[in-house]
């Protein structure tokens, strides 16, 4: 029960920030990534703001053997760039590019984002759910 109140939490939180920030917004996404044109540095500020805390969690979580709700961390990955590495990271760049959204915004805002936030959460569902068949079948 403690976890799903953790984890509860820690997703408002985390919503909270991308709407307080505006990272809601795809135009402000889309304007991070025209460089050429109408360049907004907005995300960036964000980006750099969230390495802070990450840093301290991390520095935090390397000496614990388990998270404050008790469940123990999971080994980190393997550091190594493969076919699926390089092409998952092309389609969420693709698809966050295109859309203007990633998974944490599109979430955050699906009560009061309207009909095109709903269409791409089902987008990503719908891919996830793909992924997942296929995978079984490997």
């Amino acid at each position: 029960m403690m976890r799903l109140v953790f984890a509860a939490l820690a997703g408002g939180l985390f919503g909270a920030g991308l709407l307080v920030s505006g990272m809601t917004q795809p135009e402000k996404v889309r304007g991070w990534l025209d460089v050429f044109g109408n360049w907004d540095p907005t995300l960036g500020f964000v980006l750099a703001g969230a390495i802070i805390p990450m840093a301290i969690a991390w520095r935090i979580a390397a000496r614990r053997r388990a998270s404050v709700s008790g469940t123990p961390f999971p080994e980190p990955p393997a550091p190594r760039i493969d076919r699926k590495l390089v092409l998952g990271s092309a389609l969420f760049g693709l698809g966050w590019g295109l859309s203007g959204l990633c998974p944490g915004p599109s979430m955050a805002t699906l009560g009061i984002g309207g009909l095109p936030f709903w269409a791409f959460f089902a987008a990503m569902v719908a891919a996830m759910m793909i992924y997942g068949y296929g995978r079984g079948r490997a």
